[in-house]
């Protein structure tokens, strides 16, 4: 096994090149739990953790080291562990806010291609998550691809296939089954050598059921969903990535009970590109799509050229998105400040210090 095998390139090379690190060698993050980190060098797995200097450099936890990540280790005399001391520049980060009441992004995978955005067909299926899904994923600068699970368990997947094409445009959507196989050969195009896959959803959609078949193996455990209501359970407690068979690699990340967003103003332009185009030929550049005279969004609603739940998902992300600007004010604010009088303090300890050696 080699470095290329899980994604290494010229393009890699040069940027490991540029990030001019004396010593060390290139591995990439396959797992993590909690402070420590599982890496591959191409050669052999290594657990590492990061090193002071880079703990001390990260201005924020999204600057740590993520699956998928390209890193730098050095290792400390053993065989099985070493230090990360640099994190190569990403070329795709899928982020979401972190749960909790602070402003911190939390980075989900890193470097990855394509990102599967699974559902499963019946209650599962709800396609203004999906539409928060595909905003995130188009600000990471992957590529969305939805893939709606367990189609053998749906009387109407033709049907739902065709009324969610009409509300996500552009993007492709793929029903499969494991059960059954069915739609199986339409994910191969995306597995190929060293090209790297996310999986993203709720517990219960069938992203490790997935893995395992596209694997050959059983690399991580599943569980059936609950009687009744159809959720998921949570099996899988990490984010993992898998090299498969076909060159590709897969990266499995737990199930979703919350998802908020992270800085999405491109990636709801992208998302939401039918209303953007749309809102174009509002008379009024500031339309609200509300009551306002010669509003084209309105007029495709009442024409039913546009889902009116398709303009509800539009405006909640949207005011979602204004609520954090204001809390990432608030808190710049707030650090500007705390900046400013421990730069206070620190003056007048001085001055303090200076009179008394006066």
């Amino acid at each position: 096994m080699s470095l290329a095998r899980f994604g290494w390139n010229d393009a890699w090379a040069d940027r490991l090149a540029a990030a001019e690190c004396a010593e060390g060698i290139p591995a990439r993050v396959v797992a993590q739990h909690r402070d420590l980190y599982r890496v591959h060098t191409g050669s052999v797995e290594l657990a590492a953790r990061i090193s002071g200097r880079l703990r001390h450099d990260a201005t924020t936890v999204a600057h740590l080291p993520a699956v998928g990540d390209w890193v730098v280790i050095e290792q400390d005399g053993s065989e099985s562990d070493g230090f990360i001391h640099v994190v190569l520049p990403r070329v795709s980060k899928f982020s979401r806010r972190a749960a909790g009441t602070r402003t911190d992004e939390q980075v989900v995978a890193a470097n990855v291609d394509t990102v599967w955005i699974m559902s499963a067909f019946g209650a599962d299926l709800s396609p203004a998550r999906i539409d928060r899904y595909l905003a995130l994923v188009w600000e990471s600068g992957a590529s969305p691809v939805v893939v709606l699970t367990k189609a053998d368990l749906s009387e109407a997947a033709d049907t739902t296939v065709v009324e969610l094409g009409a509300r996500i445009i552009g993007v492709p959507i793929l029903p499969v089954s494991v059960v059954n196989g069915s739609g199986l050969d339409s994910l191969q195009q995306y597995l190929n050598r060293g090209e790297t896959i996310a999986l993203i959803g709720s517990s219960g959609v069938g992203k490790s059921t997935l893995l395992n078949h596209l694997a050959g193996e059983e690399i991580m455990q599943v569980a059936s969903v609950r009687a009744g209501d159809e959720k998921g359970r949570h099996k899988t407690t990490h984010r993992q990535l898998v090299p498969l068979p076909t060159g590709g690699l897969l990266l499995d990340t737990p199930g979703m009970r919350e998802l908020q967003l992270w800085g999405v103003e491109e990636g709801l332009e992208k998302g939401f590109a039918d209303i953007e185009s749309l809102a174009d030929r509002c008379r009024f550049s500031d339309c609200g799509h509300d009551s306002e005279p010669d509003c084209a969004v309105r007029a495709a609603i009442e024409s039913g050229d546009l889902a009116v739940e398709r303009l509800t998902s539009f405006r909640k992300l949207t005011k979602e998105l204004a609520f954090l600007e204001r809390k990432f004010d608030i808190r710049a604010e707030l650090e500007e400040r705390q900046r400013w009088k421990q730069l206070t303090k620190e003056y007048r300890r001085r001055v303090k210090g200076k009179a008394g050696n006066d």
